[in-house]
């Protein structure tokens, strides 16, 4: 067995109870202070000089410089979802907010890896930057380390990122060659009427109207303009208006999310939603503007470095584990502003099928979503091998 496993599993009941404690505080958005704490504690524990390189975004270093200048990053990300959990479990949250996109498990699998490479240092020849990361689900999180320097001192070469994916089987290793989720750009569109009583409409401006009109405008961009060729999908998951059936309220809001594989479709999309969000607002007295709350551009794998990596990773869980694939799927990811900065790679590993267990097997985000724990130490063990022997081979 590779020695990187066998040590990680030895650490197997020592991971889930770190897993168990950031799952039973999940803190969403920019600021993570327990979650913060709690990683910051740990490193320093392990024999580490972490530092906060901007709110909850934390660096660590760990290597020998004077072997090779190389540096690999490894990036896990730290923050929940506002969804009140339903699952059974003993530690499940209980303050409104949610793992269940899996970054309990990213922190404590890049935790792991952390103890292994202090184990295992003398081996690296280079430096592996350890980065854990706020805000992956507002898609600000990446852009905000890149901005605080996370690619310099010392200066990135590669980087890689490693996501539970439920529904596949427990450990199995997954990544795509280049372009493997889409791009998201989520906005918000602002309807302002003029209110009056349901009885007399033609007193006011109805934003309600306007709203429906131009939320059937949107969906005939994807169905009449993008090539059928393209994949790109328009959702609108919010429809907010007025506060009773009688009165016609002053303002109506939507908001939803454009994903696009291609970055010029993205673009074209969201140029199209600017024409007609407020032409469509004036045909009907109204107005109406559009803006951009948060964006992220698809995620490519470099090639060559996912090829690389692959073959060391299949030292980690065997041959017929690590399964690539062409294209991915519409979900979104903020890693992917790094591969656009740096050769990066970002990698799935399965956390567990309803036929492996009935708890698993629910996507992600859903509120009952439950992952195979078992796969904690295989996580741990692909961060820490592969960037060993990336820095071996460079």
């Amino acid at each position: 067995m590779n020695k990187y496993l066998e040590s990680a599993r030895a650490m197997k009941d020592e991971l889930i109870q770190y897993r168990r404690e950031i799952h039973q505080h999940p803190e969403v958005g920019d600021d993570l202070p327990q979650t913060t704490k709690f990683v910051m504690d740990k490193l320093k524990e392990f024999g580490y000089e972490p530092e906060e390189i901007c709110n909850s975004g934390i660096v660590a270093l760990v290597g020998n410089p004077k072997k090779s200048d190389k540096t690999f990053l490894l990036r896990a990300d730290m923050d929940a979802l506002p969804i009140e959990e339903q699952t059974d479990y003993s530690f499940k949250a209980t303050n409104g907010n949610m793992h269940a996109c899996g970054h309990d498990f990213h922190t404590t699998m890049l935790l792991g890896a952390a103890k292994l490479l202090k184990q295992y240092e003398d081996e690296l020849e280079g430096t592996v930057k350890l980065v854990f990361q706020p805000n992956e689900e507002g898609f600000k999180g990446a852009k905000l380390m890149l901005k605080s320097g996370v690619l310099e001192n010392p200066k990135v070469d590669a980087a890689m990122a490693l996501h539970v994916h439920s529904g596949t089987p427990s450990h199995m290793m997954l990544y795509g060659q280049g372009t493997s989720t889409a791009g998201c750009t989520i906005f918000r569109v602002t309807i302002n009427g003029v209110g009056c009583h349901g009885a007399m409409p033609e007193t006011g401006v109805d934003p309600i109207n306007i709203a429906t009109h131009i939320y059937s405008s949107m969906q005939e961009i994807i169905a009449r303009e993008v090539s059928p060729t393209e994949s790109a999908v328009l959702t609108v998951g919010k429809f907010q208006a007025g506060n009773t059936h009688n009165v016609i309220p002053d303002q109506a809001i939507l908001e939803g999310t454009i994903r696009f594989t291609s970055v010029d479709v993205g673009d074209f999309i969201y140029k199209r939603l600017e024409e007609i969000v407020p032409a469509t607002a004036k045909i009907f007295r109204g107005e109406a503007n559009i803006d951009i709350l948060a964006s992220v551009p698809p995620l490519k794998n470099d090639p060559d470095l996912a090829n690389d990596l692959a073959t060391y990773v299949k030292e980690i869980v065997g041959e017929k584990s690590v399964v690539s694939y062409p294209g991915g799927g519409m979900g979104s990811e903020d890693f992917a502003s790094y591969g656009y900065e740096v050769p990066s790679v970002f990698f799935m590993i399965g956390a567990g099928t309803k036929e492996e267990d009935s708890h698993y097997g629910f996507p992600m985000h859903h509120p009952q979503v439950v992952f195979n724990e078992a796969i904690l130490p295989t996580g741990a063990a692909v961060h820490a091998y592969t960037a060993t022997m990336w820095l071996k081979s460079h």
